[in-house]
């Protein structure tokens, strides 16, 4: 008899026309999947293989618009979903109601370390912020359930494993030899993803809450893709090319697939080849190699749209150019495409030259189609009346902020400048030395991307079908905080939409007294004083753009949720906090707010 090994995973429920949906599982050996919905809709898969490992995306249809439905997992016919005497409720769907003006729940953070307490009774850092939303959902079923669950990178800390993961590692080779306590191939990838994603609450909160996902340096390693000479550094290593080839195999097989829709996989010329094959491993293999070559091989960036409400997924690591005198956080084609993502349906133009990244009019890479199963601007049921186009809200889900602590954007700013031989080859070493070790490598340190992400921005808020809210989903830097800009020196016509800068992090993970003093002086009138110091020696001219901070920084495992209906939005920042009357962590709201477009 098969059983699961890990799973199910909601992953894709259809907002077009609330009648779909992917399930994700992996079993313990080849066989049928099936997903048995309790009012009648289903569907089947066969599970495909890698390195020893058996994965199904089983799609369900037949799903009814505007419902709630429980369902099962049969694997050869046989139930091991729902677990036997689970204390959750059933894993559920729920479908949207197509056309209506229903709220949208966004439910996002990053950086979740999953190892365990050694101490049932205390967590060395805290309740996991996905754990206390698991416990109180399932506690009240009536609480509002977010629709997606954006998860914006570190799902697997491939460089910190727990001492139980160790002593796994310990069982397979020799601990002093590199990488050491780190992960060194796909098997071991699996392992960090059983630690995540077996976590009794987490497990059943993956199943009936849909998720996105996107990777962020911790994922492969800390600081993946810093800079051309890191990854020289790196390439030098013996055990370097394993790593980097399993985490973007398991990435692929874990995290990816599950982010694309039913039209999306089935277009997927290596999606195809996996699951005919006997097994897919070199196939896969072959496909990391290639996209860890060349970053404009493949797109790990996606769309979903949620009704009226847009989400881009944005890779911030796999995506970089390196090269010193040419470093952009994305490629020509990539940025091309993100910004072609956001401007249809607001009433921009196909093209626009002479911004630092993105490409002329005409360039493939701008004549790529449509997501799949999207429609076209313009198309039937895409208007309505009394609205400003194709979408109300704008999420631009990047792992890495967009706005930071002042204090920061001007030392990375620095750095990219001294880097880049403005101070003379002296300063440039001392200074690549610092972007490794302080991880000075967010969009700040890529000044023309920075600057090419403002401007799509900026053009997508004046467009013609302007959306209501643009909100920069970030997480990474282990704080919370809002962000606002102003931008009255970057355009003569600031955007009509409202932009907010909305970071998220961590959602269970240490808080060092550092970063916390740090980031707070990044905030401060003194930080900003000795940022321009910073600015002042690299000979780097003050940002067109400003900001200012609206709300935190606040530190601690927490989560954001952005509840977007019609032309407004709400947030609330709710932090993991242990009940002080025992039984075991709690919500507490930090924050709520409003804003409309």
């Amino acid at each position: 008899m098969a059983g699961l090994r890990l799973g199910p995973l909601l992953r894709q429920v259809d907002w077009e026309t609330g009648t779909g949906a992917t399930v994700w599982v992996e079993a313990d050996r080849p066989c049928e999947a099936e997903v048995r919905c309790a009012d009648g809709a289903g569907g089947t898969a066969r599970t495909w293989q890698i390195a020893g490992h058996h994965y199904a995306l089983v799609p369900v249809t037949g799903l009814r618009p505007d419902t709630e439905t429980a369902y099962r997992v049969l694997l050869d016919g046989e139930q091991v979903w729902p677990l036997p005497d689970s204390p959750f409720p059933d894993s559920t769907i729920r479908t949207p109601a197509p056309g209506t003006d229903a709220p949208v729940r966004v439910a996002f953070g990053s950086c979740r370390w999953a190892a365990p307490p050694s101490d049932a009774s205390h967590d060395p850092v805290g309740p996991d912020a996905l754990d206390t939303l698991a416990q109180a959902l399932a506690r009240a079923p009536e609480r509002p359930r977010p629709d997606v669950l954006v998860l914006l990178g570190d799902q697997v800390y491939a460089d910190e494993t727990s001492a139980e993961t160790r002593r796994w590692l310990a069982t397979r080779r020799d601990l002093s030899e590199p990488p050491g306590e780190q992960v060194a191939d796909y098997e071991e990838y699996t392992r960090l993803y059983y630690e995540s994603w077996l976590d009794p609450e987490v497990r059943w909160l993956l199943s009936t809450v849909p998720s996105c996902m996107i990777f962020d340096d911790h994922d492969v390693i800390d600081d993946w893709n810093t800079s051309e000479a890191w990854q020289r550094r790196m390439r030098a290593t013996p055990w370097w090319r394993e790593r980097i080839l399993s985490g973007l195999m398991s990435y692929w097989v874990h995290q990816h697939l599950g982010n694309l829709s039913p039209t999306e996989l089935a277009a997927d010329p290596l999606y195809a080849q996996v699951r005919t094959a006997d097994d897919g491993t070199e196939a896969l293999r072959e496909f990391a190699t290639r996209a860890d070559a060349d970053p404009s091989y493949t797109r790990w960036s996606y769309r979903r749209d949620f009704g009226r409400t847009r989400l881009l997924m944005v890779d911030t690591r796999a995506a970089r150019v390196l090269e010193e005198g040419r470093r952009a956080m994305l490629s020509e084609k990539e940025f091309a495409w993100v910004r072609e993502q956001a401007m249809e349906g607001a009433g921009g133009t196909p093209g626009h030259p002479g911004h630092p990244g993105l490409e002329e009019p005409g360039h493939p890479g701008l004549e790529e189609p449509s997501a799949p199963g999207q429609q076209e601007p313009g198309a039937p049921g895409q208007e309505r009346p009394g609205t400003f186009g194709g979408y109300d809200h704008l999420l631009l889900g990047t792992s890495l902020p967009w706005l930071l602590p002042h204090f920061v954007h001007d030392v990375e700013a620095w750095n990219a400048s001294v880097c880049g031989g403005r101070r003379g080859g002296r300063w440039a070493r001392i200074a690549e030395d610092l972007r490794q070790r302080g991880d000075l490598e967010h969009w700040a340190a890529f000044p023309e991307s920075f600057d090419a992400l403002t401007d799509t921005i900026a053009e997508v808020g004046g467009a013609p079908r302007a959306p209501a809210t643009i909100s920069v989903l970030s997480g990474d830097v282990h704080h919370a905080y809002v962000a606002a800009p102003d931008w009255s020196r970057w355009s003569s016509r600031p955007p009509r939409s409202q932009v907010r800068q909305l970071t998220c992090s961590p959602v269970h993970n240490s808080i060092y007294a550092s970063i916390r003093l740090g980031f707070r002086f990044g905030w401060s009138a003194a930080g900003r004083a000795l940022g321009r110091a910073f600015r002042r020696h690299g000979r780097v001219a003050g940002s067109r753009l400003t900001w200012h901070k609206t709300g935190g920084p606040w530190f601690g495992n927490q989560l954001m949720t952005l509840t977007l209906q019609g032309r407004s939005a709400h947030l609330r920042l709710d932090q993991a906090q242990s009940d002080p009357a025992g039984g075991g962590a709690r919500l507490v709201t930090a924050l709520e707010t409003d804003w409309a477009g």
